[in-house]
């Protein structure tokens, strides 16, 4: 009997922007859409946090009952999920040797305490050390910045990357809000930045890594997360 993946999912602990109380969080789609892709295709999936307790959502990301992305209103209506939501273990707390994947969501929450880090930072670079997948959609890729190789060289040096995008950021008026522009962090740690049109899904692999540019990315990123861990099963 085939073994099933094991994929941790990392989500923000931010509730609010530093030095504001303007709320922030998790996008909540670019969680609900890939987790359950994964379920469905039977994966065993794993939620977590970076400070364990209830994921802070961005109200932002949820519209009225009926509006939603597909995925989000299932989780509204989805018991088991809103339980886990609601009482996450921290990450580091677990055992993590188990997992084939990690797959980190986004949201503006991710870039105020995934860069802060370290031991999310030490995660990512062991997972990619060992070839296993380490997965970021839209500021997701906001926990790959502290990563780095046993050489001290950035995760993604050389790599292509996808995340949200300098002009995404101005154009939904955060730009002076975050404390870094995400992609251009990635380019002066050396990715190879790739985007699409804005707001537009977008979603590249290359190797074991897999990102994804923005909320719409967030279903071709399950579909190449999948198709990473089919490649290194069967290597």
């Amino acid at each position: 009997m085939q073994k099933k993946p094991r994929i941790l999912i990392i989500t923000t602990s931010a509730a609010t922007m530093t030095d504001s109380d303007k709320p922030t969080g998790l996008w909540l789609e670019e969680l609900t859409t890939p987790y359950y892709a994964f379920l469905d295709a039977g994966a065993e999936v794993t939620l977590a946090s970076i400070a364990g307790g209830k994921v802070p959502v961005d109200p932002n990301s949820v519209k009225p009952r009926g509006e939603n992305d597909p995925s989000v209103e299932r989780a509204m209506q989805d018991r088991v999920f809103q339980t886990l939501i609601g009482d996450t273990l921290r990450f580091d707390t677990l055992d993590t040797t188990g997992f084939d994947a990690i797959m980190l969501p986004g949201g503006h929450g991710t870039m105020f305490d995934y860069p802060e880090s370290a031991e999310l930072a030490k995660l990512v670079a062991d997972f990619d050390a060992a070839g296993k997948v380490v997965a970021a959609v839209c500021h997701g890729p906001a926990g790959l910045v502290g990563a780095r190789r046993a050489d001290g060289t950035p995760v993604v040096a050389g790599r292509r990357v996808a995340a949200f995008t300098d002009s995404e950021e101005q154009a939904v008026g955060l730009a002076d809000a975050v404390p870094f522009l995400l992609t251009t962090r990635l380019k002066k740690l050396g990715a190879v930045i790739e985007a699409g049109p804005d707001f537009e899904p977008f979603a590249i692999r290359d190797g074991n890594l897999v990102t994804g540019q923005n909320p719409a990315s967030a279903e071709p990123i399950a579909k190449l997360v999948f198709e990473a861990l089919d490649e290194a099963k069967g290597a």
